[in-house]
């Protein structure tokens, strides 16, 4: 695969991610299963603890738990995800250079840098969806603030609530008017950051930058092809859509015979496991899909087949490129390390 560096076309990347992932199958979905078992794990534990709390007919004074389970579980979706994602950056890495991959190696290459990864998507999400994730609080302020007392811990409040304020209704008419085109914007926003910042994880995990280096290194590398980035990610999204939409068949048929009603328990772990399916085929695609979008927005900024062919051949020790030096220099707190050089210095 290394013979095939060169600049690519979207449609010439997109058959070259089918091919690594039809080539490498078990490679990738092994790293995204486990992942993802471990994260299925995670789920049905939340359901027990919801049947153990009484579910679907929670007592008032334990609501409380439904929330702590879920800011639990949202916690561990993020460490998992960091893992997987890392991981297949790494796999994907090394099988386009033609170099040996396992899942085991992958593991162990990226686990003693989980905070680094983890911090990067963190400070990744705050900065593209932070606009939109205050405009939700914003949207459910407003809708609390029409509700009768006590809606939270008695659902039937509302049925004998009496008539709202015709003001007030006027007023959170227009907040919900305003707020309408501010989510557009947000959401707007978000994708476009994270376009910017969509090829940091492969460069952290590459040339093993801090996250704040890896941040400034995504938004020169995506330069001239986020667009294409754009068309991968809204691909991977319908196909992983149509596949849970398939795989969740049953019980959406549920939800909608039986509207109004808390679905079973067993129903909810049945969707949980259609999420496993989906997270362990669909997952390694895209990580996949960066991963050789990384790489050639590296040959057609700082021509890195060349760099790399001399290199394999021993002819000389490429240079630093002068982008990888600027991140550098802006993040003195955690120097970069220069792994192609270390490399080639062992020779």
């Amino acid at each position: 695969m290394a013979t095939q560096l060169r600049p690519l076309r979207l449609g010439e990347i997109l058959d070259r991610t089918a091919e690594l992932y039809r080539n490498h199958f078990l490679l990738f979905a092994g790293i995204a299963a486990l992942f993802s078992g471990v994260m299925l794990l995670v789920q049905l534990l939340n359901l027990a603890v919801l049947h153990q709390v009484g579910y679907p007919n929670l007592a008032p004074h334990l609501l409380w738990v439904t929330g702590v389970s879920t800011v639990l579980f949202a916690l561990a979706v993020m460490l998992l995800a960091g893992l997987a994602i890392a991981a297949n950056n790494r796999a994907v890495a090394w099988v386009y250079l033609d170099q040996p991959a396992t899942i085991r190696g992958a593991m162990q290459s990226v686990l003693p840098r989980l905070r680094r990864y983890l911090w990067l998507m963190t400070i990744t999400f705050f900065r593209a969806w932070s606009p939109l994730a205050v405009l939700y609080i914003a949207f459910f302020a407003l809708a609390f603030s029409i509700l009768p007392p006590g809606f939270l811990t008695n659902p039937g409040a509302a049925q004998t609530a009496a008539p709202i304020d015709p003001t007030t209704a006027l007023n959170t008419l227009v907040g919900f008017v305003i707020l309408a085109p501010l989510f557009l914007a947000a959401l707007v926003y978000g994708i476009w950051m994270s376009l910017r910042y969509a090829l940091a994880m492969p460069a952290c995990v590459v040339e093993d930058l801090t996250a704040g280096a890896a941040l400034k290194r995504s938004i020169q590398l995506s330069k001239g092809g986020r667009g294409r980035i754009f068309v991968l990610a809204l691909l991977i999204y319908c196909i992983r859509m149509v596949i849970a939409l398939i795989l969740s068949l049953p019980y959406v048929v549920f939800v909608f015979k039986h509207i109004g009603q808390n679905p079973p328990l067993g129903w909810l772990a049945v969707q949980q496991l259609a999420g496993f399916v989906t997270n362990a085929l669909i997952g390694p695609i895209y990580a996949t899909g960066l991963t050789l979008f990384y790489y050639d927005q590296r040959v057609r900024k700082e021509g890195f087949d060349i760099e790399w062919m001399m290199q394999a051949a021993g002819l000389s020790v490429p240079a630093q490129t002068p982008a990888l030096q600027a991140a550098q220099d802006s993040d003195q707190s955690a120097p970069v390390v220069q792994v192609i050089d270390e490399n080639a210095g062992q020779r």
